[in-house]
Protein backbone atom coordinates (compact mmCIF):
# COMPACT_ATOMS: atom_id res chain seq x y z
CA UNK A 1 0.00 0.00 0.00
CA UNK A 2 1.68 3.70 -0.89
CA UNK A 3 0.48 7.01 -0.28
CA UNK A 4 0.94 7.87 -4.07
CA UNK A 5 4.74 8.01 -4.76
CA UNK A 6 5.41 11.24 -6.54
CA UNK A 7 6.56 8.87 -9.81
CA UNK A 8 2.95 7.16 -10.41
CA UNK A 9 1.55 6.81 -13.36
CA UNK A 10 -1.53 8.51 -11.86
CA UNK A 11 -0.54 12.32 -12.54
CA UNK A 12 -4.41 13.66 -11.84
CA UNK A 13 -4.82 13.57 -7.96
CA UNK A 14 -8.32 14.72 -7.28
CA UNK A 15 -8.79 17.31 -4.36
CA UNK A 16 -11.36 15.91 -1.68
CA UNK A 17 -12.17 16.57 1.66
CA UNK A 18 -13.78 13.54 3.91
CA UNK A 19 -15.25 14.08 7.67
CA UNK A 20 -16.44 12.00 10.59
CA UNK A 21 -17.90 13.17 13.46
CA UNK A 22 -16.00 12.54 16.98
CA UNK A 23 -13.15 11.26 14.44
CA UNK A 24 -11.77 13.83 12.54
CA UNK A 25 -10.77 14.92 9.02
CA UNK A 26 -8.82 14.65 6.14
CA UNK A 27 -8.12 16.28 2.50
CA UNK A 28 -6.17 15.90 -0.71
CA UNK A 29 -5.59 19.39 -1.87
CA UNK A 30 -3.69 20.47 -5.14
CA UNK A 31 -2.21 23.67 -6.78
CA UNK A 32 -1.33 24.67 -10.07
CA UNK A 33 0.95 27.56 -9.05
CA UNK A 34 3.22 28.31 -6.62
CA UNK A 35 2.13 30.01 -3.28
CA UNK A 36 3.10 31.80 -0.22
CA UNK A 37 0.51 32.24 2.59
CA UNK A 38 1.34 34.44 5.33
CA UNK A 39 -0.08 33.96 8.79
CA UNK A 40 -2.05 31.10 8.47
CA UNK A 41 -3.94 30.35 11.82
CA UNK A 42 -3.60 26.19 12.70
CA UNK A 43 -6.57 25.75 14.48
CA UNK A 44 -6.15 21.91 15.48
CA UNK A 45 -3.17 20.11 15.37
CA UNK A 46 -2.16 18.24 11.84
CA UNK A 47 -0.19 15.78 9.91
CA UNK A 48 0.79 16.83 6.30
CA UNK A 49 2.35 14.35 3.79
CA UNK A 50 3.60 15.73 0.18
CA UNK A 51 2.64 13.98 -2.75
CA UNK A 52 4.07 16.21 -5.27
CA UNK A 53 6.21 19.80 -5.30
CA UNK A 54 7.16 20.99 -1.86
CA UNK A 55 6.35 22.81 0.97
CA UNK A 56 8.11 25.23 3.38
CA UNK A 57 6.76 25.63 6.61
CA UNK A 58 7.97 28.56 9.45
CA UNK A 59 7.05 28.95 12.92
CA UNK A 60 8.15 30.79 15.49
CA UNK A 61 10.63 28.35 15.96
CA UNK A 62 11.88 27.32 13.11
CA UNK A 63 11.94 26.09 9.55
CA UNK A 64 11.33 22.89 7.39
CA UNK A 65 11.35 21.91 3.72
CA UNK A 66 9.17 19.19 3.49
CA UNK A 67 9.80 16.82 -0.41
CA UNK A 68 7.70 14.27 -1.78
CA UNK A 69 6.80 11.25 0.27
CA UNK A 70 7.38 13.48 3.28
CA UNK A 71 5.96 14.47 6.68
CA UNK A 72 5.46 17.30 9.00
CA UNK A 73 3.42 17.41 11.90
CA UNK A 74 2.25 21.13 12.87
CA UNK A 75 0.89 22.16 16.37
CA UNK A 76 -1.91 23.64 16.49
CA UNK A 77 -2.71 27.09 18.31
CA UNK A 78 -0.17 29.15 16.47
CA UNK A 79 0.23 31.25 12.77
CA UNK A 80 2.46 29.97 10.56
CA UNK A 81 3.80 30.92 7.28
CA UNK A 82 3.79 28.13 4.48
CA UNK A 83 5.34 28.12 0.67
CA UNK A 84 3.66 25.59 -1.52
CA UNK A 85 5.76 25.31 -4.71
CA UNK A 86 4.80 23.36 -7.29
CA UNK A 87 6.80 20.20 -9.35
CA UNK A 88 7.65 22.09 -12.47
CA UNK A 89 9.50 18.78 -13.87
CA UNK A 90 6.42 16.09 -14.50
CA UNK A 91 3.04 17.27 -13.85
CA UNK A 92 3.59 20.94 -12.55
CA UNK A 93 1.23 21.13 -9.64
CA UNK A 94 1.45 21.03 -6.21
CA UNK A 95 0.20 18.04 -4.07
CA UNK A 96 -0.53 16.97 -0.33
CA UNK A 97 -2.62 14.83 2.18
CA UNK A 98 -3.55 16.11 5.79
CA UNK A 99 -5.24 13.97 8.37
CA UNK A 100 -6.78 16.17 11.76
CA UNK A 101 -7.69 13.91 14.55
CA UNK A 102 -10.67 15.10 16.98
CA UNK A 103 -9.82 16.32 20.26
CA UNK A 104 -11.19 13.45 22.39
CA UNK A 105 -8.79 11.00 20.24
CA UNK A 106 -5.66 13.12 21.06
CA UNK A 107 -6.84 13.44 24.71
CA UNK A 108 -7.12 9.50 25.15
CA UNK A 109 -3.47 8.91 23.49
CA UNK A 110 -1.69 11.89 25.44
CA UNK A 111 -3.34 10.00 28.60
CA UNK A 112 -1.93 6.41 27.63
CA UNK A 113 1.47 7.74 26.46
CA UNK A 114 2.26 10.99 28.49
CA UNK A 115 5.98 10.16 28.23
CA UNK A 116 6.16 11.29 24.91
CA UNK A 117 7.72 14.56 23.88
CA UNK A 118 5.06 17.39 22.36
CA UNK A 119 5.34 18.80 19.10
CA UNK A 120 6.28 22.74 19.79
CA UNK A 121 5.46 24.55 16.83
CA UNK A 122 5.87 21.81 13.95
CA UNK A 123 8.11 18.63 13.59
CA UNK A 124 10.34 17.41 10.64
CA UNK A 125 9.11 13.88 9.98
CA UNK A 126 10.97 13.27 7.34
CA UNK A 127 9.84 9.95 4.63
CA UNK A 128 7.58 8.15 6.43
CA UNK A 129 8.38 4.63 7.58
CA UNK A 130 6.56 1.87 5.77
CA UNK A 131 4.12 0.84 8.44
CA UNK A 132 2.90 4.74 9.34
CA UNK A 133 2.77 5.28 5.49
CA UNK A 134 0.45 2.19 5.47
CA UNK A 135 -1.61 3.26 8.49
CA UNK A 136 -2.24 6.86 7.33
CA UNK A 137 -3.38 5.49 4.05
CA UNK A 138 -5.88 3.37 5.99
CA UNK A 139 -6.86 6.46 8.20
CA UNK A 140 -7.46 8.10 5.35
CA UNK A 141 -9.46 5.96 3.43
CA UNK A 142 -11.85 5.04 6.41
CA UNK A 143 -12.81 8.79 7.04
CA UNK A 144 -14.28 8.49 3.53
CA UNK A 145 -15.74 5.83 3.21
CA UNK A 146 -19.57 5.15 5.66
CA UNK A 147 -19.30 1.45 5.24
CA UNK A 148 -15.97 1.34 7.54
CA UNK A 149 -17.44 1.13 11.38
CA UNK A 150 -17.18 3.96 13.52
CA UNK A 151 -15.35 2.23 15.78
CA UNK A 152 -12.65 0.59 13.04
CA UNK A 153 -12.73 3.71 11.63
CA UNK A 154 -11.26 5.34 15.34
CA UNK A 155 -8.81 2.32 15.93
CA UNK A 156 -7.55 3.23 12.47
CA UNK A 157 -6.66 6.66 13.61
CA UNK A 158 -5.24 5.79 16.34
CA UNK A 159 -2.95 3.66 15.12
CA UNK A 160 -1.41 6.61 13.30
CA UNK A 161 -1.44 8.73 16.21
CA UNK A 162 0.80 5.54 17.76
CA UNK A 163 3.07 4.99 14.73
CA UNK A 164 3.97 9.16 14.89
CA UNK A 165 4.38 8.67 18.71
CA UNK A 166 7.27 5.84 18.10
CA UNK A 167 8.52 8.33 15.81
CA UNK A 168 8.89 10.78 18.56
CA UNK A 169 5.73 12.82 17.56
CA UNK A 170 2.86 13.72 19.77
CA UNK A 171 0.66 16.35 19.29
CA UNK A 172 -0.49 18.85 22.18
CA UNK A 173 -4.06 17.98 23.75
CA UNK A 174 -4.82 21.27 25.74
CA UNK A 175 -7.32 22.90 24.95
CA UNK A 176 -6.46 26.85 23.78
CA UNK A 177 -8.37 28.87 25.91
CA UNK A 178 -7.79 31.84 24.42
CA UNK A 179 -10.81 34.57 23.46
CA UNK A 180 -9.65 34.58 20.05
CA UNK A 181 -9.09 30.49 19.69
CA UNK A 182 -12.91 30.41 20.82
CA UNK A 183 -14.41 33.09 18.45
CA UNK A 184 -12.31 31.30 15.57
CA UNK A 185 -13.78 27.78 16.75
CA UNK A 186 -17.81 29.16 17.18
CA UNK A 187 -17.58 31.29 13.62
CA UNK A 188 -16.47 27.88 12.37
CA UNK A 189 -19.28 25.84 13.16
CA UNK A 190 -21.09 28.05 10.83
CA UNK A 191 -18.40 29.75 8.60
CA UNK A 192 -21.88 31.11 6.11
CA UNK A 193 -23.98 32.60 8.49
CA UNK A 194 -23.94 36.84 8.87
CA UNK A 195 -21.85 36.60 12.53
CA UNK A 196 -22.18 39.55 14.76
CA UNK A 197 -19.95 40.02 17.70
CA UNK A 198 -23.52 39.92 19.93
CA UNK A 199 -24.37 36.77 17.95
CA UNK A 200 -20.41 35.29 19.19
CA UNK A 201 -20.76 36.97 23.02
CA UNK A 202 -24.43 34.89 22.91
CA UNK A 203 -22.88 31.54 22.01
CA UNK A 204 -19.88 31.90 24.00
CA UNK A 205 -21.94 33.27 27.25
CA UNK A 206 -19.89 36.54 28.00
CA UNK A 207 -21.37 40.60 27.05
CA UNK A 208 -20.19 42.00 23.89
CA UNK A 209 -18.30 44.69 25.97
CA UNK A 210 -16.00 41.43 27.42
CA UNK A 211 -15.53 39.90 24.10
CA UNK A 212 -14.45 43.15 22.67
CA UNK A 213 -12.32 43.82 25.90
CA UNK A 214 -10.58 40.13 25.58
CA UNK A 215 -9.64 40.39 22.26
CA UNK A 216 -8.31 43.80 22.24
CA UNK A 217 -5.97 42.58 24.90
CA UNK A 218 -4.84 39.84 22.63
CA UNK A 219 -3.68 42.55 19.93
CA UNK A 220 -7.00 41.55 17.88
CA UNK A 221 -10.61 42.41 17.17
CA UNK A 222 -13.79 40.24 16.02
CA UNK A 223 -13.99 42.07 12.96
CA UNK A 224 -9.88 40.45 12.04
CA UNK A 225 -11.05 37.08 13.17
CA UNK A 226 -13.51 36.87 11.32
CA UNK A 227 -12.03 37.94 8.04
CA UNK A 228 -9.36 35.42 8.56
CA UNK A 229 -11.49 32.59 9.73
CA UNK A 230 -13.53 33.20 6.38
CA UNK A 231 -10.58 33.50 4.34
CA UNK A 232 -8.82 30.70 5.58
CA UNK A 233 -11.91 28.18 5.06
CA UNK A 234 -12.12 29.76 1.68
CA UNK A 235 -8.91 28.62 1.39
CA UNK A 236 -9.24 25.08 2.59
CA UNK A 237 -11.72 24.59 -0.10
CA UNK A 238 -10.08 26.09 -2.73
CA UNK A 239 -7.27 23.59 -2.02
CA UNK A 240 -9.45 20.35 -1.54
CA UNK A 241 -12.32 20.76 -3.44
CA UNK A 242 -13.94 21.22 -7.07
CA UNK A 243 -16.60 23.48 -6.04
CA UNK A 244 -17.08 26.73 -7.95
CA UNK A 245 -14.86 29.81 -6.68
CA UNK A 246 -18.65 31.67 -6.88
CA UNK A 247 -20.04 29.01 -4.75
CA UNK A 248 -17.12 29.20 -2.34
CA UNK A 249 -17.56 32.91 -1.59
CA UNK A 250 -21.24 32.26 -0.86
CA UNK A 251 -20.58 29.95 1.35
CA UNK A 252 -18.06 31.59 3.05
CA UNK A 253 -20.61 34.49 3.82
CA UNK A 254 -19.62 37.09 1.21
CA UNK A 255 -23.00 38.39 -1.30
CA UNK A 256 -20.40 39.12 -4.05
CA UNK A 257 -17.84 36.73 -5.51
CA UNK A 258 -16.23 40.07 -6.47
CA UNK A 259 -16.04 41.45 -2.69
CA UNK A 260 -14.82 37.67 -2.10
CA UNK A 261 -12.01 37.73 -4.70
CA UNK A 262 -10.71 41.40 -3.42
CA UNK A 263 -10.91 40.30 -0.01
CA UNK A 264 -9.18 36.98 -0.49
CA UNK A 265 -5.72 38.52 -2.95
CA UNK A 266 -6.09 41.39 0.34
CA UNK A 267 -4.96 38.24 2.51
CA UNK A 268 -2.79 36.29 0.64
CA UNK A 269 -1.90 38.27 -2.09
CA UNK A 270 -3.41 36.06 -4.60
CA UNK A 271 -6.45 35.61 -6.60
CA UNK A 272 -8.92 33.00 -5.42
CA UNK A 273 -8.49 30.87 -8.94
CA UNK A 274 -4.41 31.29 -8.85
CA UNK A 275 -4.86 27.64 -6.58
CA UNK A 276 -7.16 26.13 -8.94
CA UNK A 277 -6.80 22.75 -11.34
CA UNK A 278 -8.76 22.24 -14.15
CA UNK A 279 -11.65 24.59 -13.65
CA UNK A 280 -11.90 28.20 -15.52
CA UNK A 281 -14.11 30.00 -13.44
CA UNK A 282 -14.06 33.64 -14.43
CA UNK A 283 -12.26 35.85 -11.88
CA UNK A 284 -14.59 38.35 -10.67
CA UNK A 285 -13.53 41.63 -11.42
CA UNK A 286 -12.66 43.87 -7.95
Amino acid sequence: MSILAPTSPLSFMEPHIAWRAELGITAAIRQHSSVEIKQLYIEQPILIVVVRGEKRVRWAGGECRVLPGQAVAVAGGQTVDITNRVDTVDHGDYCAYWLVWDRSLLNEHAARHAEQALVRGAQFIGTLVPDLADAFTRARASLGDDSVPQEICRLRLQEVLVWLGLSGVRFNEREFSSMSTRVRTTLSRDIGRSWSAPDVARELATSEATLRRKLAQEATSFSDILLDTQMSHALRMLQSSMRPITEIALGCGFQTPSHFSARFRQRFGFTPSAIRVHQRDPEPAP
